[in-house]
């Protein structure tokens, strides 16, 4: 039999057990807050999350002593704790004093559960600060209250209110080192408050703090007794949420994979956008517009009566439907709009600026589209609210534009659902993500223009001419032997009795294209236009032949993507650069190299060399005549 001794230590070990389960129970269902750390440079964004981490008691021993000796070496707080080390993990960022990627923590109070990102100030950096809000509830503007309002303060703030964050603290920090000054904390407010209105943010909270003394973070500091706010830890843990918006809009989830475990269940899985779901609930699937009701909801723990957004979940449909990644179930009775072309607010994230024309990858929640921008209507001006003529976007840039895709895309203005109306723009060759934006609206030509059906399709004008279609896409460098080549091809084929058209790049420029320069982005219009042109001639059956620089793989690709499979053939005449410049038939090189001709491709302006081309043609060891034998005979074998 057990000892009352041990009896009591059964009951203590009950007691505890019971204890940690009420905390973990406790803490479970806390509601979470994301919010942001942001504003110009050095402005003390990582003093602030480091104090809050510490007096959140979320520092481990062993961490406070590695911080305290760090404090020390760096000598940067005159021996006090250097709280920013805690943030600042980048070598880079710890020499430099600056935050350069986005660091995410973790802490909580006894009322909810937070994760904040501290983003960089500098303005370099500003993509990563659209990174880190573009899923926060609640940003923190910092100030230096030595600096007042700069324009990356705005700049922060114009993103942190189009990104949809509607809770902004306006917290005006290194209040210490300036003796708690009233009148100063009361201008930098008035003036933060004159912008914010002119940008539309209807209310903001202002505070005096000090991230390094901790005056306001987590207790009321005797230093400011003419402020009676909340401190900030007080205000992080009552602001509301909006939650409660998301979940009484329209169903929408967006699909993010087919969840196929065995042959006897077959679900569809993503993220709830928005509104509810429940067993019974009719729905559509778009883009395909097919219909049909819930059968079931599960998540991880089993199945759910009803799944509100915010949640994660696979749902059943009673019929048996196409539906796959990309598609978008919808509330039946109340779906959003589905289309091809857009207002967006863009903000260019990229060191390259934009080419308007140019493809990129466009991704809306889980849907992956091609995309090309046209030239911007206008460019915002963060200091003046002004806008601006551009004819594109720089780095960091903001502009408003018109932007079109190759297939319709399910969509709802960001204002109204910022799962549905926020995107990425990302480079087809680099991979790289060059641009986010928010969808205004579709623009009415969308909803007006449809494809009109004709009879005789591209199968039966080829078959006519008792030919297949094809596309023969001469690229090289100026003085590489595109033309002549391409002349002698054709005049081959003509022997054979094929029905051909040669698209010259100097020809085109005489009409369709007059109103082109050769600027990267007329560039890039120059070979979407001819490309157009020649999908249309393929469609008429014809075997087009184009001699153009096409001096980048993009749109090269672009083209290729207009055209059937298989129709596209790259022909690169791969001339070296020496070769074409002694040949210099037009002396255009010579001009480049005297400073008289700007953007020629090889000397002041690139030129991207097919990586896999269909044929490739040395023109140091064959004559133009073997040139165009080869490529003949493998076009037709």
């Amino acid at each position: 039999m057990a000892t009352r001794t041990q009896e009591s230590a059964y009951q203590v070990q009950d007691i505890i057990a019971e204890d940690i389960d009420a905390y973990l129970l406790q803490h479970q269902h806390k509601s979470l807050l994301r919010f942001i750390t942001c504003g110009s440079v050095d402005d003390g964004k990582s003093t602030l999350i480091g104090r809050l981490l510490y007096d959140s008691k979320m520092i481990f021993e062993d961490q406070l002593a590695a911080l305290e000796s760090d404090s020390k070496k760096v000598g940067t707080q005159g021996g006090e704790i250097d709280f920013a080390l805690l943030v600042d993990g980048l070598a880079a960022e710890r020499e430099q004093g600056i935050t350069i990627d986005v660091a995410y923590r973790y802490f909580s109070t006894e009322k909810r559960k937070f994760i904040v990102a501290d983003t960089p100030g500098h303005e370099q950096y500003t993509r990563n600060m659209i990174t880190g809000a573009s899923t926060a509830d609640l940003a923190v503007i910092l100030v230096d209250a030595r600096k007042g309002i700069l324009t990356q303060t705005k700049r922060h703030s114009y993103l942190a209110h189009l990104i949809g964050i509607r809770h902004l603290v306006l917290a005006v920090n290194k209040m210490d080192l300036i003796g708690y000054d009233q009148a100063t904390y009361d201008r930098i407010v008035a003036d933060y408050a004159a912008f914010a209105e002119s940008i539309g943010i209807a209310a903001f909270t202002p505070m005096p703090i000090s991230g390094f003394k901790g005056d306001n973070i987590t207790t009321s500091s005797a230093q400011t007794p003419w402020y009676d706010g909340p401190t900030l830890i007080d205000h992080l843990d009552t602001v509301t949420l909006d939650v409660s918006e998301d979940q009484a809009g329209a169903f929408r989830m967006p699909v993010q994979w087919v969840n196929r475990p065995n042959l006897d269940f077959r679900g569809f899985s993503g993220l709830v956008a928005s509104g509810s779901i429940a067993p019974g609930d009719a729905v559509r699937v778009l883009p395909g517009g097919r219909t049909s009701t819930i059968a079931r909801v599960v998540a991880f723990g089993g199945d759910l009566p009803r799944a509100v957004a915010g949640q994660s979940v696979t749902v059943t449909l009673a019929d048996e439907i196409d539906c796959s990644r990309g598609d978008v179930i919808v509330a039946a009775e109340s779906p959003p709009e589905a289309a091809d072309q857009f207002e967006a607010t863009i903000v260019w994230m990229a060191d390259d600026a934009m080419l308007p024309g140019r493809p990129y990858w466009l991704k809306l929640a889980t849907q992956t589209v091609t995309a090309t921008v046209q030239q911007p209507k206008y460019q915002i001006n963060v200091n003046t609210m002004e806008r601006l003529a551009a004819k594109t976007l720089e780095l960091n840039a903001i502009g408003v534009g018109n932007l079109s895709t190759d297939r319709p895309l399910v969509f709802e203005p960001y204002a109204d659902n910022r799962q549905l109306g926020g995107f990425i723009l990302v480079d087809k060759i680099t991979n790289a993500t060059v641009a986010a934006g928010m969808l205004h609206f579709s623009l009415r030509r969308a909803q007006n223009v449809h494809w009109q059906a004709t009879d005789i399709g591209r199968e039966a004008h080829a078959s006519l001419k008792n030919q297949k279609a094809a596309v023969l896409w001469f690229t090289g460098l100026s003085g590489a032997g595109k033309s002549t080549i391409a002349n002698r091809v054709e005049m081959k084929l003509a022997r054979m009795n094929r029905h051909t058209f040669l698209l010259d790049g100097d020809n085109v420029r005489h009409g369709l294209n007059r109103d082109l320069g050769f600027t990267d982005a007329d560039r890039v219009e120059n070979i979407r236009r001819v490309g157009e042109v020649a999908k249309l001639m393929t469609d008429a059956g014809l075997i087009v032949i184009t001699a153009f620089i096409s001096p980048f793989r993009a749109e090269r690709e672009m083209v290729r993507q207009m055209m059937a499979p298989g129709e596209f053939i790259e022909v690169h005449i791969d001339t070296p650069l020496a070769e074409a410049e002694r040949r210099d038939v037009k002396g255009l090189y010579a001009k480049a190299r005297a400073g008289k001709l700007a953007n020629f491709t090889g000397i002041d302006s690139p030129y991207e060399a097919p990586a896999n081309p269909e044929i490739r043609i040395d023109t140091t060891g064959m004559t133009p005549d073997e040139a165009a034998d080869a490529i003949v005979a493998m076009l037709i074998p």
